[in-house]
């Protein structure tokens, strides 16, 4: 597939997770490129069924994608400006996080178990909550280059005056916290906050992607106690340099 090829479907994909279909992000981003159309030269230049075509442009105009332009009796569509649908979007977004977090209903308490992430998105949005709602300390334990991911979350918390304690295996800067270098972590991580919630297992390109998250106290004991001791060492081998 050529890079331009390539391009257009990671466009795509990125519209997606603003609300459009797939055929309406490949027709969105056919009206950037072509600017006014109707619904029959959108189906020419995209190779979708006419039916189709306009039912998406309509489905389009509805979500804040596109506009109708009325020209005598032809129907003709031009885009929305992408940053201005982007942000229409996020606001509406936001405005139903709002009202959704006042209208929720009673979480049902429960004793913490062992939940099982997978997918390095979902374990990368994961360590990213974990380090948001941390009150006094955060333990972490991963390669430098996948620290690199999560920079603005860790400077907030040392901002903030939390303690951080990062255990990585090159040099890296980070001003207040305390950084131990160690062997390379390979794709293991493993974070701790507040001595009250773990996140452990593997991340990163080749790996299964998976990783155990838990507030049972034994398992944060038993997680803390091992990290402990490789600080410990690693102390003890800085201070014999």
């Amino acid at each position: 597939m050529r890079s331009e090829e390539l391009e257009q479907v990671s466009f795509t994909e990125r519209l997606m997770e603003f609300g459009l279909t797939r055929q309406e992000a490949n027709i969105y981003h056919c009206l950037l490129t072509e600017g006014k159309v109707t619904g029959y030269e959108v189906a020419k230049q995209t190779g979708i069924s006419r039916s189709n075509a306009y039912n998406s442009l309509a489905n389009m105009t509805e979500k804040g994608a596109s506009y109708l332009v009325e020209e005598g009796h032809t129907r003709k569509y031009v885009p929305v400006p992408l940053d201005e649908f982007c942000k229409n979007r996020i606001r509406k977004l936001t405005e139903t996080k709002n009202w959704l977090g006042e209208h929720m209903p009673s979480e049902k308490t429960y004793v913490e178990g062992y939940i099982t992430i997978e997918g390095s998105e979902h374990i990368l949005d994961k360590m990213r909550n974990i380090l948001k709602k941390v009150e006094g300390q955060v333990y972490i334990s991963l390669t430098r280059n996948y620290l690199l991911l999560l920079i603005k979350e860790l400077q907030e918390l040392i901002m903030d005056m939390k303690r951080v304690v990062i255990i990585t295996d090159q040099p890296t800067a980070f001003p207040r916290a305390k950084v131990y270098i160690g062997e390379d972590r390979g794709m293991r991580i493993g974070v701790i906050a507040d001595s009250r919630y773990v996140l452990t297992g593997e991340y990163g390109e080749g790996s299964m992607n998976t990783c155990l998250y838990s507030g049972q106290k034994n398992f944060v004991e038993l997680y803390k106690t091992a990290l402990s001791n490789e600080i410990k060492l690693l102390s003890m081998r800085e201070e014999n340099q």
